[in-house]
């Protein structure tokens, strides 16, 4: 993304990608691939992309933009086949660029296939050196796993009529980080999910075929029947004759990133079997029995704040309203152009309901703060608005550690919370009072404690190890040159 849409979105934390797959003989798969891309269009709005199998070649077309914008009718029509797979993308630390877009292809001997990812790895410099490759080679680590897999393919040792699966279960195991992987060849689709699970991946059944998504509603959305989250360290091959499960990892550890229930995943979206929307709703009780304050209403930051402050309300027996309307035509593909309307961002995006506002103690709930300048803003806003008091509460706790799995907050030096004490960051917020959830009862409110979460965000405890050279740099404990060329010279952009 450029610095100018950043400047205007609602700032909160970004994950990586969304993707999807079908294998459907006889469905118009492209266009199944794009609704279910427009199901997932929250969780990237840099890049689109769709490749498709007719059973003969695998085409791929990917643009710049939102999924509408990539993509109409006549594209579409074009991709026929019965095999396919999409990608929308958000950069974390790498660029916003069309040769970083997916899904991506590679060609070898007879063999085509293309891949695409949700997530980041931790260890691309390792895996670079390992194979020999030169600086500038690929773009990004996705493309890294896609040459990796195509190394293999290019070996003597792949079996005829299985190569893509087979060499998949040859690379997996070798990334380090967080990823879900969707790839084709000709006849096969595959999806995959890291040993850890950090990114959400499940299962679906058409009338005619499989679907692979991030998400449950993208199944919903081509009418698939929701058949089962794929597990964590788990790979499902899928052909014609159906689908078979592969397991390529020693000891799966799951730990789902918990901010898919927080913040990124869609509120109809079901994880670890548990309802979004019903779980936030808790966070909400949650934090009003932890955090009670003396007030005339609740109202949300909108829109992801909203099943929390509806908790809220409930379970503290303050009347829930609006006090916020969201300008949803802003959109993220909004370009301010002057430094002056990059200022007033947070006011084309919202706006106070006076009538609602006016002479109130509001509690203002959200889902979390990362940067902290959009919530000072909003809490100008609602000041100017006429509150009498303005107290926050946050369904999430204070985000401190920078996460290195797929998830884009920056470095340390950026995270308000990991530089300020609780009472600090009320002052510089402009607020009455602040509360945040405590980690043990968002956890609880998941409905699915015991299950398996990364925390690293928020207690600093990282599953999978960070190369000291990254963790140096992002962390900001060292920040000479040795340290900051450590993706540089690898041309490694860890975003997707």
């Amino acid at each position: 993304m450029t610095e100018e849409i950043a400047e205007v979105e609602i700032n909160k934390p970004r994950e990586a990608c969304g993707v999807f797959g079908v294998l459907a003989p006889g469905g118009a798969v492209a266009h199944q691939t794009y609704l279910g891309l427009y199901a997932l269009q929250h969780r990237g709005q840099e890049s689109a992309g769709i490749a498709v199998s007719d059973g003969f070649n695998v085409t791929v077309v990917k643009d710049m933009g939102l999924v509408s914008s990539a993509f109409d009718d006549r594209i579409l029509a074009a991709l026929e086949g019965a095999i396919a797979i999409g990608h929308t993308r958000y950069s974390t630390t790498g660029s916003s660029s069309w040769r970083a877009s997916q899904p991506f292809y590679r060609d070898v001997g007879d063999l085509e296939f293309a891949l695409a990812h949700n997530g980041n790895l931790v260890n691309t410099a390792e895996l670079a050196a390992e194979t020999g490759m030169l600086d500038g080679t690929v773009t990004s680590d996705s493309d890294l796993v896609a040459e990796l897999v195509a190394l293999e393919l290019a070996s003597d040792d792949a079996p005829e009529g299985n190569e893509l699966p087979w060499a998949l279960k040859r690379v997996l195991p070798r990334l380090k980080g967080g990823f879900s992987f969707v790839a084709m060849d000709r006849h096969h689709l595959v999806g995959a999910r890291g040993p850890e699970g950090f990114w959400p991946l499940c299962l679906g059944r058409l009338d005619n075929g499989w679907v692979v998504a991030s998400e449950s509603p993208a199944l919903d959305t081509v009418g698939a029947h929701f058949v089962r989250e794929i597990d964590p360290g788990e790979m499902v091959v899928i052909d014609r004759a159906g689908w078979t499960s592969e397991h390529p990892f020693d000891n799966p550890d799951p730990k789902l990133c918990v901010f898919e229930f927080v913040y990124f995943s869609r509120p109809d979206t079901v994880l670890y079997g548990r309802n979004v929307h019903a779980a936030r709703q808790r966070m909400g009780e949650q934090l009003a029995d932890q955090a009670p304050v003396n007030a005339d209403l609740v109202m949300p930051v909108p829109e992801s704040g909203i099943p929390a402050a509806q908790g809220f309300a409930r379970a503290s027996g303050i009347p829930y309203r609006d006090g916020l309307v969201k300008n949803r035509y802003i959109g993220r593909t909004f370009i301010a152009p002057s430094q002056e309307m990059r200022a007033l961002g947070v006011k084309m995006k919202l706006n106070p309901i006076r009538h609602n506002i006016e002479d109130q103690r509001l509690i203002v709930v959200d889902d979390s703060i990362v940067r902290g300048t959009t919530t000072r803003a909003i809490v100008e806003m609602l000041r100017a608005a006429g509150a009498a008091e303005v107290h926050l509460r946050i369904s999430s706790p204070p985000y401190r550690w920078p996460c290195f799995y797929g998830m884009d907050t920056g470095t340390q030096a950026e995270l308000l919370a990991a530089n300020l004490t609780v009472d600090e960051i009320r002052a510089y917020l402009g607020v009455d009072s602040i509360g945040y959830l405590e980690l043990d009862r968002l956890i609880d409110a998941t409905g699915a404690a015991g299950a398996g979460f990364c925390t690293a965000c928020l207690d600093g405890k990282y599953p999978v190890e960070i190369p000291a050279e990254i963790g140096r740099e992002v962390l900001g404990e060292r920040q000479d040159e040795q340290g900051s060329a450590f993706i540089s010279a690898s041309q490694m952009k860890l975003g997707q």
